[in-house]
């Protein structure tokens, strides 16, 4: 999370192999805490709910300073926002309605955040590398990234609701009917 006032600096300032190295400092920094966390058996709750934060703060500022630098089309930024949004205001209201407080991630929220980490990368590295290939896989990134950020927002809405039935928030179709019997 440091990193990310740096990167945004750099990436304004229009120096792009500074901002690509800090991002990758970022991401190995990242790795290398939660491997030592889980190494040494140091894993807290607290860490558990602000690692995702961070990493969500860090993917979320990049992909809204590439857009206001015209390096990505906005739609991309919109998308990725108006799920994390989403995402956080369902949690917020399950936990104060139902108490649930098991928002794993999963594996294609996973396969959503690598896609908008090798997203960014490749889009940082065309700035500096204006080649075929580099533009092909930031592209294929970019298209990933919308992918499964569909596909992992519609698998947490039907996690969300096979964790309330589990829980006995959602009433089953049996006992609405049962009760409309009464």
């Amino acid at each position: 999370m440091m990193f990310v006032p740096f990167i945004v600096i750099n990436l304004v300032a229009g120096r792009s192999k500074w901002a690509l190295a800090l991002f990758v400092l970022a991401g190995f920094s990242d790795g290398l805490d939660g491997m030592l966390a889980r190494t040494l058996k140091q894993q807290t709750v607290l860490g558990q709910y602000l690692d995702p934060i961070a990493d969500k703060l860090l993917l979320s500022t990049m992909f809204m300073v590439l857009a206001i630098l015209h390096k990505i089309p906005w739609k991309y930024t919109v998308l990725v926002f108006s799920r994390d949004i989403s995402i956080l205001c369902a949690s917020a209201v399950l936990y104060a309605i139902a108490g649930l407080r098991d928002f794993r991630p999963s594996i294609f929220g996973k396969a959503n955040t690598f896609a908008q980490v090798a997203a960014i990368f490749f889009v940082l590295l065309f700035e500096i590398e204006h080649t075929r290939w580099v533009w092909i896989t930031r592209m294929t990134f970019l298209h990933a990234t919308v992918g499964f950020t569909i596909v992992s927002a519609l698998h947490y809405v039907f996690l969300v609701g096979h964790r309330l039935r589990a829980t006995g928030h959602v009433a089953s179709e049996e006992t609405k009917v049962e009760n409309r019997s009464i």
